[in-house]
């Protein structure tokens, strides 16, 4: 008797970009933690947003760590041959936003990331779990 073949599917609700995206998304937090990241936080906007799929939160506390930051994103994802679209801010080092399309980065100097509070804009985006280690989280205000 012949074995039974099974060809793998996909989810329909699932796309291939879809995992592209997260991948990329994942990527992105991972090189950031890499440059001492602070409060990472991936939502995913598919059928929130018509321009992205997720979108990444990340703090610095400091403008050189902001600028860190993102670059070390940019040279991560670079290396998964995703380049950016646009990039926004990141002169005075209290925000740079990242866009890669399908995936949006935000990095924040932390007071001004609490300010514009992004996180309560998309409160409808499930978050992605992330596995935090203990000195990137931020539970109580960095500055007092």
């Amino acid at each position: 008797m012949k074995p039974e073949t099974r060809t793998p599917t996909t989810p329909t609700n699932i796309s291939l970009s879809d995992d592209r995206s997260r991948a990329a998304a994942l990527t992105a937090v991972a090189a950031a933690l890499d440059k001492k990241a602070l409060a990472p936080v991936v939502l995913d906007v598919r059928g929130l947003a018509s321009y992205a799929d997720f979108i990444v939160l990340l703090s610095g506390t400091s403008d050189r760590q902001v600028a860190a930051i993102a670059d070390g994103v940019v040279d991560a994802l670079g290396k998964e041959r995703k380049r950016p679209i646009g990039k926004e801010g990141g002169k005075g080092g209290q925000w740079t936003l990242l866009d890669f399309g399908d995936v949006i980065i935000h990095v924040f100097n932390h007071p001004v990331r609490e300010f514009y509070d992004l996180e309560s804009f998309w409160v409808d985006a499930p978050r992605l779990a992330l596995d935090v280690p203990p000195e990137a989280r931020v539970g109580q205000p960095l500055y007092s």
